[in-house]
């Protein structure tokens, strides 16, 4: 929704040395251009060792290790004590120091108790942006020492004005990613909103053999780097649960324009709400293997026998 985009441009307002007032970042000083290349020498940035390859972090060791080894997805308590040096050594700049982490929850204990050490006396200098999408996953001890601004989602009017004028699917990608613009924005411009079509109309042929479904869906997997097989595994599960949440609430999330509600209306008529629930389960017990299936078309096929499945229950008689 944003949170990170709001951290950085408040990290480089902090370092900027010509803004003034409630101006933001002028972008023109060298603390701005150091910023935005990447190299200002008072500002840090925490984030898993799965990350790093997105947003680089100049403090994570895993770099110096080998290639082949899985990357860990927390913040480990090297990271946070790597950071002792630049808390407790001067700025280079006249403007303080800044530690962005992200996500903040992935700190492990050790990493968490770590960071409670410093927070505890920290130089006035330094500022600490944490980034949480789950702030209640922290230790109560480091949200007491943090003043904490909650960020909602957008109103879906607000946020399809805004999206509109970049992309064309904006309200069905918007539905997809949850309200979120942002992320709405990266998945059109990874052709989500033709894959997100392709996907509707096959689920909602429940006529089809699980052979003709799985082709359908690794044509969508064409581009991994844009489409992988956990996001199909992710849009399935979103589509069962509007599923479940039509037939148990009248209302759908995810996939809510007119013509979606006449299609899930029609296979609510074949199945059950225990039917689709299990057939949930399945795919996210699935859901681990999804990155490194050992035959990629028969895990299709697979995930496709297991969605027809649920839409082959013997309805009993009125």
């Amino acid at each position: 929704m944003g949170k990170r985009d709001f951290a950085e441009a408040l990290a480089a307002r902090l370092l900027c040395e010509s803004a003034t007032g409630d101006a933001r970042a002028c972008g023109k000083c060298d603390a701005c251009r150091w910023f935005v290349a990447g190299n200002h020498p008072d500002f840090r940035r925490i984030v898993p060792e799965s990350d790093a390859d997105e947003t680089e972090s100049e403090d994570a060791p895993a770099k110096a290790e080998k290639s082949d080894k899985k990357k860990s997805s927390q913040i480990l308590v090297a990271q946070v004590r790597a950071l002792s040096d630049f808390v407790y050594v001067g700025a280079h700049r006249a403007k303080g120091r800044v530690i962005i982490i992200q996500p903040a929850e992935a700190m492990n204990p050790a990493a968490a108790n770590s960071l409670l050490k410093i927070l505890e006396e920290p130089p006035s200098s330094i500022y600490f942006i944490l980034i949480s999408d789950g702030y209640r996953r922290l230790l109560p001890t480091i949200r007491s020492r943090c003043r904490m601004l909650l960020m909602s989602r957008p109103n879906p009017e607000a946020a399809a004005a805004w999206l509109g004028k970049k992309q064309a699917d904006a309200a069905r990608l918007l539905a997809v990613t949850g309200g979120m613009p942002l992320r709405a924005r990266a998945a059109g411009e990874q052709g989500w909103g033709k894959l997100v079509a392709t996907l509707q109309a096959s689920l909602a042929n429940i006529d089809q053999d699980e052979m003709s479904l799985a082709s359908t869906w690794e044509g969508l997997l064409k581009k991994p780097e844009d489409f992988a097989m956990e996001d199909l595994i992710t849009l399935l599960q979103k589509w069962l649960g509007d599923l479940v949440g039509r037939q148990m609430a009248g209302r759908a999330r995810f996939f809510g324009d007119a013509d979606v509600e006449t299609v899930q209306c029609r296979l609510l008529g074949r199945s059950s709400t225990t039917a689709l629930l299990h057939c949930y389960n399945q795919f996210q017990s699935a859901r681990p293997l999804a990155n490194h299936p050992l035959n990629a078309r028969l895990f299709l096929e697979d995930l496709a026998a297991r969605y027809l499945a649920a839409f082959a229950v013997t309805r009993p008689a009125r």
